[in-house]
C-alpha cells in the first residue's frame, strides 16, 4: 500500500538484460561501460520477477572514477551472497573494513551522485577524486534484519584514488552498509516472519486444553536469492530484533550457533531438515528441543523447498525431532486458530453471527444478553475462545460483557464516558488471547486507554510514554505483546503499532506500559479502518495525501508484504479480519455487511454495521 511497485527512472548504461536459452537473466554491467563523463544517479530499476537473477560485473579496465562509483552500486543489487565483485571496486584496505551487513538503506529512486572535487583528469597524474551519494530514504533495515521506515535526505562521502602503478581508480571511502533503491530491494530481499515466545503473556486455556505458549512473528528481512532458508535458521537462532526482545523468549540456549561446518542447509527429499547445531544445545531437554523445532518449523512454513519436519542435531547427537502437525500442539500462533463465527451488528442493533468462511446470508442471534436487543448497540467484540463478547451502546458511552450463553444478564456497564458527544466516547473495544479486554476512552478531557482483565472489574489505565494524540481504534494482536493503535493528531490519523509490556505479581494489578510506538503507515494521511490479518500483518483502510480511499496490507514494521491489494471497495467505514489468512475479508459499506472470498470480488452479505472475527 503506497509502495512503488514498478520503481522509477531511467535504465543506467551499466546494466542490460539478456535473453538466455532456459530464462531471462538481468546482468549488472554487461553493456560497455562509458570511460568518462559526469557521475548520474544510479535508480531503481522497473520491479522484476523475484526469480531473476541479477549478477554484478567487475570494474572495466581503466574505467573512470563516475563509472567506478556507479559499478558499484550497481554491484550491490546483485546476487553475490558476499559482494565480492563489489568489493573489486575498492581498495584492498577498504575492501576489508566495508561491513555490507551492518545496514541497508533503501532510497525512494535509488543512490544519485554529486562530485565535490575532481583533483584528476585522465590527462595529469593526479590520484584523488571525492563525490557524495545522495537520495531520499524510505527506510532502513538494521545489522539485526530489523526494518524501519526511514524519511529525509541521505547524504554520504565517497572518495577515490588512482593506484600509480596501476592507474586504476578504486574506492577508499565508503559508507559502511549497503545502499539500494526501492524497487532493487523488492526484488532483492524478502520478509520472513521469525518466531518467538511470548515471555509475559499466556493465552486463555480452551476447556479441557492445557495452556500453550504464544508464538510471536518478529519479521525480518533476508536477501531473497541467496540461500534465505539458511538466513532465516541463523537469523533465528541469533535471537530476537531489539523490538521485540523484551517480551518475547527463545528455547534455544544463550550461545547456540549452527555447527561450524555447516555451509546450506537443504530439506531432503521428505521435506526434512536436519539443522546440525554447536555444542551449546547438546545438554536440552526433551521439552525445549520440541519449543526450538517448533520455532523452525513456523518459521520455514512459507519459504521455499518446503519443510515439513525438522531434526536438531549436536555432534553426533540426535537431539529430537518434530513434524508440522506435533509443532501445532507445543505452541499456539494465530494464523493456526480459526474462529467459528463471523459477528456484526444487525439492523436492530442485536449481535448476530455467520459461520465463518461460509457463504451464508441469513445470520442469527448469539445466545444471551447482547442478542436479545434490550441494549441497542454500536460497536461489539467477542473474546478469542468465543464464550464472552463485549457491546458498545449505541451512544458509544457504555460498556457492557456478557456471556454468549442463554440467558446469560447483561448488568450494569462496566465502563462509562463522559465524552460530550459519540465521536468523544468509547471506542470498539478488543480482547487478548489472555481474555483481557482493552478499550480506549476518547473523552478530550480525559483520553486513555483502558484494560479490563478477564473483561471484568475496575478499568486499569496503560501507559504510553511519548504518546503525541488521541487513540481513536485499539486492535490487540493475538499474540498478546502487540497492539495496533489509530491515533489522531492535527486532523490526520495514523496507524501505530506498540510494544506490551506488563510487570506485576501473580495475584497483583499489573502495571501495563504501551511501549515502542512505531508508524505502519508512513505514507498515508487518513487511516479509517484497520484489523489484523496474519501473524504480523494488518488489512488498512486509509488515504494518502490527495489521494482516495483505498485498502491495503501492511506489515507491523511497515514494510508492504507482498501480498495481492484487495478488490477496491468504496466508502469503507469498518473492516474486519482474522489471523487465519485463508477467512474473506469483511467490511461496513454504504450501509451493508460484505464479504472478499479469496480470488473474488466484494459479496453483499446483508444489513448491518460493526463487522468483527473475534479478538
Amino acid at each position: 500500500m503506497g509502495a512503488d511497485r514498478e520503481g522509477s527512472g531511467r535504465r543506467t548504461p551499466t546494466r542490460a538484460v539478456t535473453y538466455a536459452v532456459c530464462g531471462v537473466v538481468l546482468l549488472a554491467g554487461c553493456a560497455s561501460m562509458p570511460d568518462h563523463g559526469d557521475l548520474r544517479g544510479v535508480e531503481s530499476t522497473p520491479r522484476q520477477d523475484p526469480q531473476v537473477r541479477v549478477f554484478a560485473m567487475p570494474p572495466a579496465e581503466d574505467a573512470s572514477p563516475a563509472v567506478i562509483v556507479q559499478g558499484f552500486l550497481e554491484a550491490l543489487t546483485s546476487n553475490d551472497p558476499h559482494y565480492e565483485t563489489a568489493r573489486k571496486y575498492l581498495t584492498a584496505d577498504a575492501a576489508k573494513t566495508w561491513q555490507p551487513e551492518r545496514s541497508t538503506t533503501v532510497l525512494a529512486g535509488g543512490a544519485g551522485t554529486e562530485a565535490d572535487h575532481l583533483a584528476s583528469r585522465e590527462d595529469t597524474d593526479d590520484y584523488s577524486y571525492s563525490a557524495t551519494l545522495t537520495g531520499t530514504r524510505v527506510a532502513t533495515v538494521d545489522s539485526q534484519q530489523s526494518y524501519a521506515p526511514a524519511s529525509g535526505q541521505y547524504r554520504e562521502p565517497v572518495h577515490l584514488t588512482r593506484d600509480p602503478k596501476s592507474r586504476q581508480w578504486r574506492i577508499d571511502v565508503l559508507p559502511q552498509g549497503v545502499v539500494m533503491g526501492k524497487s532493487d530491494f523488492q526484488r532483492t530481499y524478502m520478509s520472513v516472519n521469525k518466531y518467538y515466545f511470548a515471555s509475559n503473556t499466556v493465552p486463555k486455556a480452551q476447556a479441557g486444553t492445557s495452556a500453550q505458549p504464544a508464538a510471536v512473528a518478529d519479521p525480518v528481512y533476508v536477501r531473497r536469492l541467496v540461500d534465505p532458508l539458511t538466513q532465516a535458521v541463523r537469523s533465528l537462532i541469533s535471537g530476537p530484533t531489539r523490538l521485540l526482545g523484551p517480551v518475547v523468549r527463545s528455547s534455544f540456549p544463550t550461545g547456540t550457533a549452527l555447527a561450524d561446518n555447516v555451509g546450506s542447509l537443504t530439506p531432503d527429499d521428505r521435506n526434512k531438515l536436519e539443522v546440525p547445531l554447536n555444542a551449546k544445545a547438546a545438554g536440552v531437554g526433551a521439552d525445549k528441543c520440541d519449543e526450538m523445532a517448533t520455532q523452525l518449523l513456523f518459521t520455514l512454513q512459507n519459504l521455499t523447498p518446503a519443510v515439513d519436519e525438522v531434526e536438531l542435531t549436536s555432534g553426533n547427537k540426535r537431539l529430537c525431532s518434530l513434524g508440522e502437525d506435533r509443532a501445532e500442539t507445543v505452541a499456539t500462533r494465530g494464523s493456526a486458530q480459526r474462529p467459528d463465527y463471523l459477528y456484526f451488528v444487525d439492523a436492530k442493533h442485536r449481535l448476530v453471527r455467520i459461520a465463518a468462511g461460509s457463504t451464508a446470508t441469513h445470520p442469527e442471534t448469539v445466545p444471551g444478553a447482547l442478542g436479545e436487543g434490550t441494549t441497542a448497540l454500536r460497536s461489539v467484540a467477542v473474546s478469542r475462545d468465543e464464550h464472552s463478547a463485549a457491546g458498545i451502546g449505541f451512544d458509544s458511552k457504555s460498556l457492557y460483557v456478557a456471556s454468549l450463553v442463554p440467558g446469560s444478564s447483561l448488568g450494569d456497564p462496566l465502563l462509562v464516558s463522559a465524552g460530550k458527544t459519540e465521536a468523544d466516547r468509547l471506542t470498539p473495544p478488543s480482547w487478548d488471547a489472555q481474555g483481557d479486554l482493552w478499550i480506549a476512552d476518547r473523552d478530550p478531557k480525559n483520553p486513555r486507554l483502558l484494560l479490563l482483565r478477564e473483561g471484568a472489574g475496575e478499568p486499569v489505565r496503560v501507559r504510553i510514554p511519548g504518546l503525541d494524540g488521541r487513540v481513536q481504534a485499539v486492535r490487540v494482536a493475538a499474540d498478546g505483546v502487540r497492539i495496533a493503535l489509530v491515533v489522531e493528531k492535527d486532523g490526520e490519523r495514523s496507524l501505530l503499532i506498540g510494544r506490551i509490556e506488563r510487570d506485576g505479581r501473580a495475584g497483583e494489578q499489573p502495571t501495563v506500559t504501551v511501549v515502542e510506538l512505531r508508524s505502519a503507515t508512513p505514507e498515508l494521511e487518513e487511516v479509517t479502518a484497520m484489523s489484523w490479518a496474519g501473524d504480523s500483518r494488518l488489512v488498512v483502510v486509509g488515504r494518502e495525501r490527495g489521494g482516495v480511499q483505498q485498502i491495503g496490507y501492511v506489515q507491523v514494521d511497515g514494510s508492504t508484504p507482498e501480498a495481492s491489494v484487495p478488490a477496491a471497495l468504496t466508502g469503507v467505514k469498518e473492516i474486519a479480519a482474522t489471523e487465519d489468512e485463508r477467512l474473506p475479508l469483511v467490511a461496513y459499506s454504504e450501509d451493508l455487511i460484505v464479504r472478499l472470498p479469496s480470488g473474488m470480488q466484494w459479496q453483499k452479505v446483508t444489513e448491518g454495521t460493526a463487522p468483527v472475527y473475534p479478538g
